[in-house]
């Protein structure tokens, strides 16, 4: 394994903290070499509250996925999530020379780099900057400008914002655990590489992470992604609503959700009781599954209410042919999928992170509830796939040279012409006009 690539995805969550390691096989398809996780007590609703509690978890979590893969880990690719982030659409554009041929990447680029100089609130940061349609010398819908003629470039940028002391306080986490944060990027995005497909991303989808503390949304359209949201709600409330509904401990609250839970009411027997063990010396209780299935339901329709709230305010409720994909831990509660195709309209189905997974070590990544995790080792690739590619087209192409490559080249051959023409004229004051010569 030493010629091989590998990638570490880090999901910092409310739950759990989770750790994967894998590698590309010869069809392109992730291998998974190691997992490790361990319990997130250090964590609310994406927010890191407790510094040293973190860095015990995520050291726990990467160092048995690095003993399961035998391999010792340095770099992570982390994600991030939390109330705390926004997304806006921000318009850019440069001019070029007129002189100049053909737009090059380092065009593109430049455009790009200037979006992360714009101004964002106080105590923000910017995480990503997405480009959405560029515009060509006001010529609009150009998917990828790169080798048209023109003097004035364009574009719209989907631009996201995290609070900066919540970066930095991840960023501290993996710092003390002895770790470097290579890349930092937003959880539904993550997930998206992992469950989502391209027919889906061009036809339109709403991607819904439910994890732990929150609700991920990120929508695409025409391969592109165009709204993101987190939402402050996830299957850590349904616990404390069964928890303090029941009147029972939390862990008891949590395995009765998981086991028995159902989001829609209708769906269970109304003559289902359940046996929960009381206290010492105190007799165990009698739960109603009828009864939980109510709690369940009136908590997941709050949280389905905000999501199509989000899909209404993003513009793009009438163009999701694909409808809603569910990942994430809250996904798998029974009739979830049922209960979001009733309220929103929309066809649902649950994504798992099956599609881009060859042969693993560890089959539970392929559970819905890993998603995040994969889809940051995936965008840990193709990352690393970009730049190869990108590098690639500037070696094969020399139009694509940046402009103080084309300058040496210019000062270079001007130099040896120069040369040249002299040594001829000594040449020919020597030794004349004789053909043997010439």
């Amino acid at each position: 394994m030493e010629n091989d690539k590998l990638i570490v995805g880090l999901d910092i969550g409310t739950t759990k903290i989770c750790a994967i390691i894998g590698r590309k096989n010869e069809f392109g398809k992730l291998e998974v070499l190691g997992m490790g996780k361990a319990v997130s007590d250090g964590v609310d609703r994406g927010i890191v509250t407790n510094i040293e509690k973190t860095v015990h978890a995520i050291e726990k979590a990467v160092e048995d996925c690095a003993n399961m893969a035998e391999v010792d880990i340095a770099e992570v690719i982390v994600g991030i999530a939390g109330q705390h982030i926004q997304s806006k659409i921000m318009h850019g554009s440069i001019m070029r020379q007129p002189t100049e041929d053909e737009i090059t990447i380092e065009d593109v680029q430049r455009l790009t780099a200037d979006m992360h100089n714009i101004v964002v609130p106080p105590g923000n940061s910017i995480i990503h900057v997405m480009p959405q349609d560029y515009t060509v010398d006001y010529e609009g819908g150009i998917k990828d400008p790169v080798g048209m003629a023109g003097t004035r470039l364009e574009a719209d940028f989907h631009i996201i914002t995290a609070q900066t002391t919540a970066i930095q306080n991840i960023n501290k986490c993996v710092k003390r655990a002895n770790l470097t944060s290579k890349q930092l990027i937003l959880e539904p995005l993550a997930s998206s590489l992992s469950v989502l497909s391209d027919e889906e991303k061009e036809a339109g989808v709403c991607l819904v992470d439910i994890g732990g503390g929150t609700t991920d949304i990120a929508i695409f359209y025409e391969n592109i992604i165009r709204h993101t949201a987190v939402i402050p709600l996830g299957g850590n409330i349904i616990t404390s609503d069964i928890k303090e509904g029941c009147m029972l401990m939390q862990n008891q609250a949590e395995l009765l959700k998981t086991r028995f839970g159902k989001a829609i009411a209708e769906e269970a027997n109304p003559n289902e009781i359940v046996s929960i063990p009381g206290l010492k010396g105190r007799p165990p209780k009698e739960i109603s599954l009828r009864n939980l299935a109510n709690i369940i339901q009136a908590r997941m329709e709050e949280i389905i209410e905000i999501v199509q709230n989000e899909i209404m305010q993003s513009g793009y409720y009438k163009k999701l042919a694909g409808g809603i994909v569910l990942t994430g831990g809250g996904s798998q509660l029974q009739f979830v999928s049922q209960l979001f195709e009733y309220m929103t309209g929309l066809d649902t189905r649950i994504g798992f992170p099956n599609e881009h997974l060859g042969k693993s070590v560890v089959e539970e990544v392929k559970s819905p509830m890993y998603a995040t995790t994969v889809g940051l080792v995936l965008a840990g690739f193709k990352s690393l796939d970009n730049r190869e590619d990108a590098y690639l087209k500037r070696k094969a192409n020399t139009g694509h040279k940046p402009k103080n490559m084309q300058n040496r080249d210019i000062i270079a051959n001007n130099f040896f012409k120069a040369i040249t023409d002299r040594m001829k004229t000594f040449i020919n004051a020597d030794i004349g006009e004789d053909d043997n010569y010439k």
